[in-house]
Parts: structure tokens; C-alpha cells; sequence
């Protein structure tokens, strides 16, 4: 056993429980109460001044040790998603139509055993905040949190997370000094029109036909307004017009997803799809309405300085053939990205696994990989060792 994980083992064997008992149990978006009370007692039980229902049903446990005026922010995501759970295992989840298909029981698990640990070892100096945040997917559980004075009550120099990515060996450590993740903005566009009999077609405005020309326009979004070398993604994921082959159709219904890695990209591709409708529609003598989705993510932009900082704290710790690069930006959103808005710091990606059987996130099938609960204890422990090193 090698001496990181001699430090670590008991930690890791004791969050591996934690970790199956959570992932038995899923709890949706603000409904994470069993597991909020969970993580809150164990947080008290090591010494933590906890307190609970930041932001609904998140927690904070912050530890403060020596006289040093440094404070560390380190979050796990808690919620689970509305999915059918069947992977079989033997703590499969017991709420139907609820399972952790993301991996923040692991996330949460890898964080409250590097908790236990910094608790009783006590190897630094400063204040270290542990975030356990509620509502993640899509329902903006950071920003919540953050409205209820999350960075003002709890002060935090630096902010970092971590997320399992399938597909990638097994506990490597991926880095991404600046953009990594994209922004989420979905948006309900509605053409109405003027339905009419399908054989009189010039007696109505038709809703499908504005439709279906503002689906091939917006085609033209991203390869006609932005740098060729600019990373964005237009999407109309749903159509949905019309009743009867013999009725013109009075209204139609568009579901689009934008995303974006740059901040001015995304200004610039939400303007040109408000004209593109909007113009699209006035040419068929249609109107439009857009409806922007609850809870747009902003792209996740990890500081530099923080980034390079958490990637030298993997290469001391696992050696460089564990850490490595991220060689290209996901499309995938994240709103840890709210948090870096306001705090400096950095967002990594661990492996869950490259075998024939890893699923992806979000599958009725997947599960998170226990063996990186011992990493991720490891990870935050020495993270936050040096960065509230003692003077």
C-alpha cells in the first residue's frame, strides 16, 4: 500500500459505507433531507460548527484551527435524479423513479471523509469551510445557496469541486485552467399564427411552416455570427405543432438548449437567436414569443492561478501519471460555475472508470466507482493541508 493510502485508508473505508447508504436512500432537488441530517450529525460528531438549511436544505460545517486568517471553501453536491435505478446492486435505490445517476453520493461521501480526517488530525491553519450543497441538477442549488449569503456567512478565499467523469481511467485527476464547462440556457419559443383549413392555406398563417424556418435559421447562429475557432452548441430538441392532417396549424412549440464557453459568445448567441426568431416569424406574418428557462448556468471559468495551484496538490500527492490536462471543453453545464462568478478557484474532473461496462452519467445503469472514494479523501485532505499550510 502506498504511503498516501496508508494515510488515508480508515477515512476512505468509513465514507464507503456512507457513500452505498446514500446512494440506497436518493433524495431529489431541496427534498435532501434524510442526507443533509446525515452529513450534519457526522460533521458535529468530528467537532464541525455546522449549520444547516443554506439555501434550503444544504449544509456547511466549517472548522477552524489555528490563528491563521485563510479560508477554504471545498463543495459536494448532494441531490439524485428522477431515474429508474437498474443496475441490480445490493444497495440499489429503495425509492422508485429516484436514483444517484450522477455520483453525488461519492462526491459527498470523498468530502465528509476528508472532513473526519482534517478533523482529527488537524494539520492546518485557517478556517476551512465544507459545502454540502442541495439542487444541482437544474435546479441552481449553488445560486441558492449563495442568495442566502453563502460566501458573506461563510468566507472563502478559494472555492474548489469535483465531478466523476465515465469513460476515463480510474481516479485520474483532470485540470482545466480557464473554460471548461459550458453554459445552459434553455429557452420555449411559441409561433402563433392563424389556423385554417388545409386546403385553404392562404386563409391562415401558418405556425408549423414559421416553425420549421426558424429551425433552419438558427442553423445559421453559430456559423455565421461567431468565430469560427468559438465553441457553442444551438438545439432544437423539440417540435411540436399542429393536430390533424387537414388544419392548418394555429401555434407551434419549439424547446431549444444553448451552450456556450465564453461569456460574451453566449451574449452574442442569445441576441442572434432572439432576431432570428423574431424576424423569421415577422417575414411569414407570424408572432413569436421566447421564454427563457428557470435556472440558466453560466459557463464554468476556473481562475488560473487556483487551477495550477490544485493540479501541483495532485501531482505531489498521486504522482504526474495520475493528473493530467483537459485536452478539450465539455458541453456538459454545472453550476459550480455560480460560485467561481464570485470566488476565485477551480472545478476538476476525476475518472470513474473506461471498462467495457461504465456507464455515463445519468443512465439507469451507472454507478459511482467506490475505489475513488479513497482518492478524493486523499485529494481534499491535502488540498486543504496546503492550502491553509501552517505558517
Amino acid at each position: 500500500m502506498t504511503a498516501w493510502k496508508e494515510r488515508f485508508h480508515p477515512y476512505a473505508t468509513q465514507a464507503v459505507a456512507v457513500r452505498q447508504h446514500i446512494h440506497q436512500r436518493p433524495e431529489l432537488g431541496f427534498q435532501e433531507h434524510e442526507t443533509a441530517a446525515l452529513v450534519a450529525n457526522k460533521l458535529r460528531d468530528w467537532g464541525y460548527a455546522v449549520t444547516e438549511g443554506v439555501g434550503s436544505t444544504g449544509v456547511v460545517g466549517v472548522l477552524k484551527v489555528g490563528d491563521s486568517n485563510r479560508t477554504l471553501g471545498i463543495r459536494a453536491d448532494m441531490d439524485a435524479l428522477p431515474i429508474h435505478e437498474t443496475t441490480g446492486l445490493p444497495y440499489g435505490s429503495v425509492h422508485e423513479g429516484v436514483m444517484h445517476a450522477c455520483g453525488h453520493d461519492g462526491h459527498t461521501a470523498m468530502l465528509l471523509g476528508a472532513a473526519h480526517y482534517l478533523a482529527e488530525t488537524r494539520k492546518f491553519s485557517g478556517t476551512l469551510n465544507v459545502i454540502f450543497q442541495p439542487a444541482e441538477e437544474g435546479l441552481a442549488g449553488a445560486r441558492r445557496m449563495m442568495d442566502d449569503g453563502l460566501f458573506t456567512r461563510f468566507p472563502c478565499d478559494a472555492v474548489f469541486g469535483m465531478h466523476n467523469i465515465p469513460g476515463l481511467p480510474q481516479g485520474k485527476l483532470v485540470f482545466a485552467p480557464g473554460p471548461l464547462l459550458a453554459s445552459n440556457d434553455r429557452l420555449t419559443i411559441t409561433v402563433r399564427g392563424k389556423s385554417a383549413h388545409g386546403a385553404e392555406p392562404q386563409n391562415g398563417a401558418d405556425a408549423l411552416v414559421g416553425a420549421a424556418a426558424i429551425v433552419m435559421a438558427l442553423q445559421t447562429v453559430v456559423s455565421r455570427n461567431l468565430d469560427p475557432q468559438s465553441s457553442a452548441v444551438v438545439t432544437v430538441a423539440s417540435l411540436h405543432a399542429g393536430k390533424a392532417n387537414n388544419v392548418i396549424a394555429d401555434e407551434a412549440v419549439m424547446q431549444v438548449t444553448i451552450r456556450t464557453h465564453d461569456r460574451h459568445v453566449r451574449d452574442t448567441v442569445l441576441a442572434a437567436v432572439h432576431r432570428v426568431v423574431r424576424l423569421q416569424a415577422e417575414s411569414l406574418g407570424l408572432n413569436a414569443e421566447i421564454v427563457a428557462g428557470a435556472n440558466p448556468y453560466p459557463p464554468l471559468i476556473n481562475t488560473i492561478a487556483e487551477t495550477l495551484f490544485a493540479q501541483k496538490v495532485a501531482v505531489d500527492t498521486f504522482g504526474q501519471d495520475q493528473v493530467s490536462t483537459a485536452t478539450r471543453l465539455l458541453m456538459n453545464s454545472e453550476d459550480f460555475a455560480f460560485m467561481l462568478e464570485e470566488r476565485p478557484g477551480s472545478y476538476l474532473l476525476i475518472g470513474n472508470g473506461d471498462g467495457p461496462g461504465s456507464c455515463m452519467v445519468h443512465h439507469p445503469g451507472y454507478d459511482f466507482n467506490d475505489a475513488n472514494v479513497e482518492v478524493g479523501v486523499a485529494y481534499w485532505s491535502r488540498l486543504a493541508e496546503q492550502f491553509l499550510s501552517v505558517p
